[in-house]
């Protein structure tokens, strides 16, 4: 049991080397013609500028970040703060380097039809999948093993929980500074372009086309992949750290008998969950058909092996570390408590699914709507935004449930740890087990996007941008099923880390109530409910005025560029000045919301750790809400549209696809700014919480 740690290390090397495989297997495809490797090139130049500035901003504020915890918690915490940020902040730049050298890649293998096309955007998606779990999980093995094995550090578990906090602080800027980015070039190149102008998405007159390319990259891969790797990092440390601070364990205490198997559960799940990751990576082939439900096997089987086998590998595991041990009564409660979560992750995304896939009612009844206008759309969107938080709630109780009979089954207490707490807070790392997987059908999604877009403006033949369009609707499709994973797994993980912040008050020498009578708790717990409606408007907002400026650029450009909307010849946008409005916005907008999630948490613990208390139940209760409702609600009405110009309701160009350009850009934001960046808040905040518990009560 001892080489837990080393063997989540050694898989987690194993994944960064597949990462590497697939790293050379796309560079070997040829990119395409002249023209598509300028855009190519184009597109990289712009999303690496970006995530340099936005790096470069983010820096002083994990400096600031590391001075405080070094000085108010330990000084080794701020080290492994600074490695949970680097390694982030790395993941997300090297998936976002190979998905703008993918992108033109898998368009000039769409001329050869879909069976050539998906595997190399797949592949593409792999590389940023495998980094994001290779350095999460190699990163948080590596801390483990150096402050707890071997140092044997003070404070070893604060320190250890530091990384998952370095890890959020990347996240929650690159999400929302991404997010901004990639929808102010979005909604401004569809707006003027699709509904002013009447011409193509992604056509080559449009000056915001390459602006919304990059944006593609640095908020859907860098931003998507340091999400999600804040996420998963975060589903193991909950409930490591739950066990430390429930036990008040020392380094010294890691090794007894009992402890080492709650702390290293975890690890090990991470560790089966990656080997099978890698395995079902290798499954994932393309067919010659451009029907999605094809593509969608296609896609999703090595998705659905890997977490069969992990669900196998689990009951192993459990049986393996409780079975001997007089502390435990029935060891399958545990394994039943992560597969548990692993299949109410799966049913989540099926949710985001049945709501955000054509092929369904809600995405059909949405363009039917879109015969009367816009506004029917916009309602549309919302009503069905709105039904899924029901279904999603729904599951997320009976997940819970599920997790807490499974760990009351496995023991009832240890000391002060409850066996039913524990099992909710394996259950979040069921859901991300087989992340690796997971984030690599979600990267597809960005490069197959990319992908039509170059076959657009390289004007390639209309049966390339089928091809590329059937891709691109099946990414949309994915992107939402890793949204539903993502923002459940940020439920329970929240849930667990809360129960941790309480022992850690507890520990500290203090106390803290969640008593509703108590004016404190009270206050607190509507200010949490407020907050992520504040950030959610704070970010909406971002988006509105860049993309205001954007739009004004556009037609700026096709008012005094003569010949540039009539495409004459050798006449050309101006793109680098889009592409420079975006930055621009982007950065200086990331900055309030940000700083909010942080600055709050740490003002209310000085002043209230009950007030905080309550803050974090109500910012955990409506974040989780809102989250899922703007997710689904802004993938059904991208779909929508997609379904409308597939050749239903009149096609490109008629009312009914105006109608649904401006529901997808009212959803834009919807789901890829604000909804994404909730489940990065809610655990920013109770993180930060948890790091701070001793500041607060001292």
């Amino acid at each position: 049991m001892e080489a837990i740690p080393y063997l989540a290390l050694s898989s987690a090397l194993l994944a960064l080397l597949l990462a590497g495989y697939f790293y050379t297997n796309v560079k070997a495809a040829s990119p395409g013609n002249d023209r598509m490797i300028f855009l190519m090139n184009e597109i990289e130049k712009g999303a690496r500028a970006f995530l340099r500035q936005e790096y470069s901003w983010v820096s002083v504020f994990v400096a600031v970040m590391a001075i405080l915890i070094g000085v108010l918690i330990a000084p080794v915490a701020s080290l492994t703060y600074i490695i949970g940020a680097v390694l982030s902040a790395t993941a997300g730049y090297a998936g976002m380097t190979v998905a703008t050298m993918a992108n033109a890649r898998t368009a000039h293998a769409a001329q050869e039809g879909p069976g050539k096309a998906l595997p190399i955007a797949f592949r593409g998606g792999a590389v940023m999948g495998f980094s994001v779990a290779g350095l999460a999980l190699g990163g948080l093995a590596l801390v483990y093993i150096l402050f707890v094995l071997v140092a044997e550090v003070n404070d070893a578990f604060e320190v250890v929980t530091a990384y998952g906090l370095g890890a959020s602080s990347i996240a929650l800027f690159s999400r929302v500074g991404g997010g901004i980015y990639t929808k102010a070039a979005d909604v401004g190149a569809d707006l003027v372009g699709k509904v002013e102008a009447g011409i193509p998405e992604d056509d080559p007159r449009n000056p915001a086309t390459i602006a919304d390319n990059v944006g593609d990259n640095v908020g859907d891969v860098a931003g998507m992949g340091a999400d999600l790797f804040e996420s998963y990092a975060g589903s193991i440390i909950a409930p490591i750290s739950l066990v430390a601070f429930a036990l008040g364990l020392t380094a010294e205490d890691a090794s007894a008998s009992t402890n080492i198997s709650l702390l290293l559960f975890p690890l090990a799940i991470a560790f089966a969950g990656m080997l099978t990751s890698i395995l079902g990576s290798f499954l994932v082939r393309g067919g010659e058909s451009t029907d999605s439900r094809a593509l969608s096997r296609s896609l999703h089987l090595g998705t659905n092996v890997a977490m069969l086998l992990t669900v196998l590998a689990t009951i192993g595991i459990a049986y393996w570390m409780f079975g001997d041990n007089a502390d435990f009564d029935n060891p399958i409660g545990l394994a039943i408590a992560v597969v548990g979560g692993l299949l109410v992750g799966w049913a989540l995304g099926k949710t985001a699914e049945f709501y955000t896939s054509d092929h369904f009612s809600p995405v059909k009844k949405i363009a039917d709507q879109a015969k009367t206008g816009p506004a029917t759309t916009i309602l549309g969107g919302i009503s069905a935004g709105m039904i899924s938080v029901a279904a999603s709630v729904a599951l997320l109780g009976v997940g819970i449930a599920v997790a807490y009979w499974g760990g009351e089954m496995a023991f009832d207490s240890y000391y002060n740890l409850d066996g039913g707490i524990y099992g909710i807070a394996v259950a979040a790392i069921g859901m991300l087990a087989t992340l690796g997987v997971v984030v690599s059908v979600d990267a597809y999604g960005p490069i197959a996007d990319n992908a039509g877009g170059i076959a657009e403006m390289a004007e390639l033949g209309p049966e390339v941008r089928e091809v590329t369009d059937a891709l691109d609707s099946l990414g949309n499709t994915t992107a939402a099923v890793a949204k539903g994973f993502a923002v459940g797994s940020a439920a329970l993980t929240a849930l667990a880390l809360f129960k941790s912040f309480e022992f850690a008050v507890i520990e500290a020498g203090g106390s803290l109530s969640l008593d509703i009578g108590q004016v404190e708790v009270f206050i607190g717990l509507f200010l949490g409910a407020m907050l992520p409606f504040l950030f959610a408007a704070l970010t909406i907002d971002a988006v509105g005025r860049a993309a205001q400026k954007m739009i004004e650029e556009v037609r700026r450009q096709f008012r005094e560029i003569p010949g540039l909307r009539e495409g004459a010849e050798g006449v050309i946008p101006d793109s680098a000045r889009c592409v420079a409005i975006s930055t621009s916005a982007s950065l200086r907008e990331m900055i309030a919301p940000g700083i909010l999630a942080v600055a709050i948490p740490l003002i209310l613990g000085f002043v209230s750790i009950d007030s905080l208390g309550g803050f974090l139940a109500g910012a955990l209760v409506s974040g989780f809400c809102l989250a899922i409702f703007m997710a689904n609600a802004g993938g059904a009405w991208d779909n929508a549209k997609k379904y409308i110009e597939s050749g239903q309701l009149g096609g490109k160009g008629s009312e009914p696809h105006k109608a649904a350009v401006v529901g997808d850009t009212v959803g834009d934001p919807f789901k890829d700014t604000s909804g994404p960046s909730m489940n990065i808040l809610i655990k920013v905040m109770t993180i930060v919480s948890l790091v701070f518990a001793s500041a607060f009560v001292g």
